[in-house]
């Protein structure tokens, strides 16, 4: 069912696409060699060598990820910054067609096509040429290694062998153990392409002569943006058949393979160059697909805002807004449903809840002038208050957890009261957030710069990983910086 709060579908990315920049946050630093990630020679073909994608395919892909964004210069570094490190791989003859996606999401992909893709969000967070460069470099490695084609016939291989003992064997049990255990095969191969990504990526950066530490560097403050998510409660346990190594993993190796290549200070980092190409582009979300200003949530396209209790920290995702509170202890959802015509409220929430209702606890109520119905559902570890509510023609549902039997009253009824019409006035007057680089003057500190950023909380923390600032360094005068400003 579709949440229409942003226009992204993840569920489009198919098991070729899956060439994703973030890894997982688990403390794990121990170093592995680089593997050859190969399906064996005598595995059944399933798929051809190479697999294009449509122009259907490409309009798809990037209406998923928010649609195309318009930056001129970005646009322009990035494919000038492609087209450098195409020529410095094995594979110098071929092209690739670079599209910027408006999504505030850190991430980057290549498809086998040639097309290649980056977010706004993952070139809000570089800070110079050489870290956007290393990503690219990484993409690039996964199509001219064959990486999407290998683990697409890896895991439809898997999927036929299951089958064909479940069905033809008739052996479900033994097919779906199979299935099972290809789960485990497939992580460990991907994971296994991502590192062997991460070594050509940095060998092909020293070639176009960018600084091979850029690639360390970009890792470290996504492990950074990570730490800050995992600090407000909003980052999800890392998943053990996730298909990239941990983060902190590939920063060891990367790190080495460009010890392996020189010391520091070998090739360019191209930083003010990068900076001006992305003084100005949004940073966050996009209005059309709601916004987050502070407790507040407000999603104009919808005509529907709230605003979260103390102590809840907010996230935007496609589906859902979601919230949490620093211990973890209480945790909150709102989110769009789709119903039939005439269906009632009490028939909404039964229709969406997957638990038992609590009987007695079904209450009709009016909020600020709408129809609502609440309830409660006692899990094992959890209490839970729901509620459907209807907003014009959209039906909303909020649902607020709370670890073991404490009830979430009266947070809950507070954060239901809220919810409010989205005025024009509001909705014009919603701009998205931007990045803007101003030059350091003496006198100028971290704190100081800091304190101009339009954010909700760890300014200073958010301006030191945008800006690639350990701990307690300070600003140089003279040097550019990023800020986020309104």
């Amino acid at each position: 069912m579709e949440r229409p709060f942003t226009r992204t579908q993840p569920a489009l990315l198919a098991a070729a696409l899956v060439l994703l920049v973030a890894g997982c946050t688990s403390d794990q630093t121990g170093a592995l060699p680089p593997v050859a990630a190969v399906v064996p020679p005598e595995a059944p073909r399933t798929t051809g060598r190479d697999r294009t994608a449509t122009d259907a395919d490409h309009a798809k892909l990037v209406a998923s990820f928010g649609g195309e964004y318009r930056a001129p210069a970005a646009l322009r570094l990035v494919s000038d910054v492609t087209d450098r490190l195409v020529k410095a791989t094995e594979r110098p003859d071929e092209t690739y067609a670079v599209t910027l996606l408006d999504s505030p999401v850190v991430n980057a992909f290549a498809l086998p096509s040639g097309r290649l893709y980056v977010t706004r969000g993952l070139l809000a967070l570089a800070d110079d040429t050489s870290e956007m460069a290393a990503v690219l470099a990484h993409e690039i490695a996964h199509v001219t290694l064959r990486h999407a084609t290998a683990r697409t016939e890896m895991a439809l291989r898997s999927e036929l062998v299951s089958k064909v003992v479940a069905d033809v064997l008739n052996d479900p049990a033994t097919g779906a153990l199979l299935q099972d255990q290809s789960r485990f095969v497939l992580a460990r191969f991907s994971r296994t392409q991502e590192f062997e990504a991460d070594q050509a990526g940095v060998r092909t950066l020293a070639r176009a002569g960018y600084d091979p530490f850029g690639a360390a560097r970009f890792l470290t403050a996504l492990n950074r943006t990570m730490s800050l998510r995992v600090g407000a409660g909003l980052a999800s346990e890392p998943d053990m058949l996730a298909t990239h190594p941990s983060t902190p993993e590939r920063i060891t190796q990367v790190t080495q393979a460009a010890r392996r290549i020189g010391a520091p200070g070998l090739g360019v980092d191209d930083r003010n160059r990068y900076l001006a190409a992305v003084d100005g582009i949004a940073y966050g979300d996009n209005p059309a697909d709601g916004l987050i200003r502070g407790r507040r949530f407000i999603h104009p396209r919808l005509g529907v805002a709230f605003e979260a209790p103390d102590g809840f920290a907010l996230d935007n995702t496609a589906r859902a807004v979601l919230g949490t509170t620093p211990d973890g202890h209480r945790r909150l959802l709102f989110d769009a449903v789709e119903t039939n015509p005439g269906q009632g409220l009490e028939e909404v929430l039964k229709a969406t809840w997957n638990d038992a209702i609590e009987t007695g606890s079904i209450e009709n109520r009016m909020v600020n002038g709408f129809p609502a119905v609440a309830a409660v559902s006692k899990g094992k570890d959890w209490f839970f208050r729901l509620a459907a509510v209807r907003v014009g023609t959209n039906t909303f549902r909020m649902i607020m957890a709370a670890k073991g039997a404490a009830d979430p009253e009266p947070a809950f009824g507070r954060w239901l009261a809220s919810v409010a019409v989205v005025t024009s006035e509001e909705a014009r007057s919603l701009r998205p957030l931007r990045l803007q680089v101003v030059t350091a003057v003496p006198g100028d500190t971290a704190e100081g710069l800091s304190r101009r950023m339009a954010v909700a909380d760890r300014a200073l923390e958010r301006f030191q990983v945008l800006n690639g600032l350990d701990r307690g360094v300070g600003v140089r005068p003279g040097q550019p910086y990023k800020l986020v400003v309104e």
